[in-house]
């Protein structure tokens, strides 16, 4: 990398980190560590709040998601403005009302201990695996471009992200989001330029629009209705609303960014303005993979993205194949860019009999190159059987490294790490919060001093800054990490909404009956999960019961069978959806049971 890219980078990633420890010198009480002085702009906690979710998984894999997959993951963004109103109209005054540090807090007044400390605990699961994650993002950044072992990187990357937010706590946190989402925004608005402009001449932007809208890139909104399609209409409205709601309104790496705001108005304002400016945030981002995308039908990518894995490939003894698997390569796309090229003569000709010809001879390539790539995949794990060879999270990053001009670089990588950072330190500042608040201060030592609950809070931080790196050594057993992030939420969120829920709606619920519903609940999601990756195990184990079995056994395990196959094939987005509902229900029967019970 060139000098200049080290010092922009550097230069910038000092900057931020030294303001916000420079603005939160003075903080020395629990209050100030925990929730800020509650001094806030509304402009700050929006940023604030879309800096917490915008990780650097959200700048690595989410181009990488378009360039596979198109721009469908949009629609998982299409429920946010929903919730954000929803949330702004019950559960902002609510938490403003009671003067609360966390959301669980309201829970204990509203139903009991048990309930309040359950829904702690789920949040801190939850929570816990997604630092680590965020951590692993900018890891990969830091191993590519330094050439050092993954493992290693994942530990400075921990270390730094655990003093910054140790120093100052939630305020460092937020007012140092606020600088680096500005930059992360002008920096994505400048990369979708430099990309539009490295198109060649003669396709230009129109041309890359009619090529990634034959090859079906720019397909947003599905409205084919199916459990199992991960992005459509339907999830992003339905599923994706009930998601975002519970995590804007009861995950605590959120709430406490915007609890820190001067007034009720000021964190609404926020909020609104986060609904409003997301989506379109994440369209920029889509977009840039889309033309990276295009870029990429004429300009020759890497057989493999994860430079890593290829140069430990060219080191072994399956040099040989992978030299001629690279020369196949090579012929499938000069094959291919001709292909793009007479589909876009086509397109601009209006001859529908070469274009339909053309474009089936692109997808055709496509294939093929596919299967190059899989090929290769393959001798990577003769290689390293524990090596991941899923490389979807390095498409972004391979062409900032490769075609990205002197300069951008290092903004771009300040970006990815910037990102990283805040959303890491906003997760740890959360997990620690709960903790104090919800945990330590209320069951398990009381009425200490306030620098005593100063100290846990700092050691907590520590505390849940190492987890999440163990976490982080976890993170490559997933196939993308946008998806994992979301997959691991979906998992805890769904039952979460649904206390809160029962809680907000339900008045005749009481503590008891939701903390049994909420554990069942969980228990059913959890194992729809389970089923979601094992139906032929599980199906193969319920055909074996059946068979010899007498006749009414047997019809159950048929029965078990049909409907392991329709859960099992349940999108993970509606698991937030099914969970919320499936805490409602249940509380309300055993409610109703126990209420008979006492007649």
């Amino acid at each position: 990398m060139h000098p200049l890219d080290w010092t922009i980078l550097l230069l910038t990633l000092f900057s931020i980190v030294a303001y916000g420890v420079w603005k939160t010198r003075h903080i020395n009480t629990t209050q100030g560590y925990l929730q800020g002085d509650r001094d806030l702009p509304w402009w700050t906690i929006g940023l604030s709040v879309m800096a917490t979710q915008a990780s650097a998984i959200t700048f690595l894999s989410t181009p990488g998601q378009a360039y596979n997959d198109g721009m469908r993951f949009l629609q998982f963004y299409f429920g946010l403005p929903i919730a954000m109103v929803v949330l702004c109209a019950f559960a902002l005054p609510l938490y403003y009302k009671l003067n609360v540090y966390t959301a669980y807090e309201f829970l204990e007044r509203r139903f009991d201990l048990r309930a309040r400390s359950l829904t702690a605990i789920l949040f801190l699961i939850q929570r816990g695996l997604a630092a680590g994650l965020t951590i692993y993002a900018p890891s990969i950044v830091l191993s590519e471009i330094m050439g050092w072992s993954l493992d290693i990187t994942i530990l400075l990357m921990g270390i730094f992200v655990i003093f910054y937010t140790v120093s100052g706590g939630t305020k460092a946190v937020s007012v140092t989001q606020l600088h680096q989402m500005t930059i992360i925004l002008i920096g994505m608005a400048v990369a979708v330029l430099i990309i539009i402009f490295r198109i060649p001449k003669d396709i230009g932007f129109n041309g890359a629009m009619d090529i990634a809208g034959q090859l079906g890139k720019l397909k947003v909104v599905d409205t084919e209705f199916s459990w199992s399609n991960r992005y459509n209409i339907w999830s992003g409205l339905i599923a994706g609303t009930f998601l975002f709601l519970s995590y804007f309104g009861a995950d605590q790496s959120q709430v406490q960014r915007y609890l820190s705001g001067k007034s009720l108005a000021q964190s609404r304002m926020g909020l609104l303005f986060n609904g409003i400016f997301k989506v379109p945030m994440q369209f920029m981002i889509l977009f840039a993979g889309i033309l990276v995308f295009v870029f990429y039908q004429f300009n020759q990518p890497p057989v493999h993205f994860n430079k890593a894995n290829v140069l430990q490939l060219e080191q072994s003894s399956y040099n040989g194949q992978y030299q001629q698997l690279t020369t196949q390569y090579d012929s499938v796309f000069q094959l291919k860019q001709t292909a793009v090229r007479n589909m876009l003569t086509a397109e601009r000709s209006n001859d529908d009999v070469l274009l339909d010809t053309s474009r089936a001879q692109v997808k055709r390539l496509q294939q093929s190159a596919a299967g190059i790539q899989a090929k290769v995949d393959a001798l990577i794990l003769k290689v390293d059987e524990k090596a991941v060879v899923e490389d979807t999270d390095y498409v972004f990053l391979s062409f900032i490294m490769g075609y990205m001009p002197i300069g951008m670089i290092g903004l771009l990588l300040a970006i990815i790490f910037s990102a990283a950072w805040s959303s890491t330190a906003s997760e740890l500042s959360a997990l620690a919060t709960t903790t104090v608040v919800d945990i330590y201060r209320r069951s398990l030592n009381k009425n200490k001093s306030d620098r005593h609950y100063l100290i846990t809070s700092r050691l907590f931080t520590v505390m849940w800054g190492a987890l999440a790196l163990f976490f982080a050594y976890t993170a490559s057993l997933f196939e993308n990490l946008i998806q994992a992030v979301n997959i691991i939420g979906s998992l805890f969120y769904g039952t979460i909404l649904g206390i809160f829920f029962v809680a907000f709606f339900m008045k005749k619920i009481g503590g008891r009956a939701v903390f049994y519903a909420a554990l069942i609940a969980e228990a059913i999601v959890l194992l729809m999960f389970y089923l979601s990756g094992n139906v032929a195990k599980v199906n193969d184990i319920l055909a074996d019961w059946a068979t010899g079995a007498p006749e009414f056994i047997a019809s159950i395990c048929t029965a078990a069978i049909r409907a392991v196959e329709v859960i099992g094939n349940v999108s993970y987005l509606w698991y937030n959806i099914f969970g919320c509902l499936l805490v409602m229900g249940i509380a309300w029967v055993l409610e109703k049971v126990r209420a008979e019970s006492r007649k």
